[in-house]
């Protein structure tokens, strides 16, 4: 079974698809971009950033069912410059502890919107926490 997560403080969707999905007690969160939930504009032009704003939408999404960022076991990081990595990486780092998330990073051809970053997280929960 797996159920649908939504919430304002997180840009909606841009396709068919769900900001995140809970089976059990795993949740997957959709490629976040760096849009601010308020203006559906991207925020910032530099990649520290949207970053930022990619782990805040990542943690708004988690927050809706009572989970944080000391519950992502594993994300993937879409950049369009790899040349950002170390910029990104920085502000990643003040989001996640340790233990850290296992994680992945690619430069692509493009993001959508014209972004320089879209980061997915792979989260663990009890079932106990649940409150979608």
């Amino acid at each position: 079974m797996k159920k649908a997560i939504s919430t304002a403080a997180a840009p909606a969707a841009i396709g068919p698809y769900s900001q995140a999905v809970q089976a059990g007690d795993t949740i997957y969160v959709s490629g976040q971009l760096p849009i601010d939930p308020a203006t559906g504009e991207i925020v910032g032009q530099d990649i520290a950033e949207q970053t930022r704003q990619s782990l805040k939408n990542i943690q708004n999404i988690l927050g809706k069912v009572g989970a944080g960022m000391e519950n992502v076991t594993k994300t993937t990081v879409l950049l369009s410059d790899i040349n950002d990595f170390a910029a990104m990486n920085e502000v990643y780092a003040t989001f996640f502890s340790e233990p850290f998330p296992a994680r992945a990073a690619f430069q692509v051809a493009a993001i959508p919107k014209g972004a320089k970053v879209e980061i997915e997280a792979v989260a663990a929960v009890f079932l106990e926490s649940q409150k979608v």
